[in-house]
């Protein structure tokens, strides 16, 4: 049973490593022996938070900005220069904006749908070879962190960010279908309420928040780190185009 969760001798690579899901996602893959590669905007950050992961397992920081074709082909070719193989690719790195409907700006949905959508493609692209070498031992694997916002509807203006995730959560079909002839599987996590930068809401007044779910409490780390070590093992490897949705029944409720 331990060898079905195990991520022992993997290699990992976590966009938006350094905080929030991202970084709930590189602790679990860390406790279960992965070696991982988290990047960031931020270049201190990332540093930061790679050194204090560090004493979990081998952690290397690689600060990126992902949300441009040329910086994910950039960041790929960093990685090939350093592994001869990338097992666990996660797209988690992602943008939100929310404003009214009569003053959405364009800046607003492209900033948005460009790191939540393109990027997770052309990231996976362009890692395509890496990804192609892992899999000739045993699958490699593609998650990307979708939302709940892209599969039910929240009270908040938030346009390109639901749009952008539901899109994402249809992309990992396409590309799940595509990749599967590669022996690389692709599925995602559609998480809800979890403390974090992009949702101050949890994070800061979780206690008014948790009372909207109906398990009556946020995410923690533990639960985003299963879903994701289940998805990226041996445990998950049947598991082919799917949206793993974590989020304490919340979607079930707005439904």
């Amino acid at each position: 049973m331990n060898d079905l969760f195990s991520l022992q001798g993997r290699v990992a690579l976590v966009t938006g490593g350094s905080r929030g899901i991202g970084r709930m996602i590189a602790e679990g893959f860390l406790r279960q022996g992965a070696r991982v590669y988290i990047t960031a905007r931020k270049a201190a950050a990332c540093d930061a938070a790679a050194a204090e992961m560090a004493a979990l397992g081998t952690c290397i920081s690689l600060p990126c900005d992902v949300s441009g074709v040329q910086a994910c082909q950039a960041l790929a070719a960093e990685i090939a220069r350093r592994e001869p193989a990338l097992d666990i690719l996660v797209n988690n790195a992602g943008a939100a904006w929310g404003e009214a409907f009569e003053t959405f700006p364009e800046n607003g949905w492209d900033k948005v749908v460009d790191l939540n959508m393109k990027t997770p493609f052309f990231l996976t692209q362009a890692l395509h070879a890496q990804l192609k070498a892992a899999a000739a031992q045993r699958p490699a694997k593609v998650i990307h962190i979708a939302s709940i916002d892209g599969i039910s509807v929240n009270p908040w203006e938030t346009y390109s960010y639901a749009a952008s995730k539901a899109g994402l959560i249809h992309l990992t079909r396409r590309m799940a279908l595509r990749l599967a002839q590669d022996n690389i599987v692709v599925s995602a996590i559609a998480p809800g309420p979890f403390a974090s930068e992009m949702n101050k809401q949890a994070r800061d007044h979780a206690d008014e928040v948790s009372q909207r779910v109906p398990v009556g409490r946020i995410g923690s780390d533990a639960d985003m780190a299963g879903a994701a070590i289940f998805l990226a093992s041996r445990a998950g490897d049947y598991v082919v185009g799917e949206t793993l949705v974590v989020d304490g029944g919340v979607s079930i409720a707005r439904g």
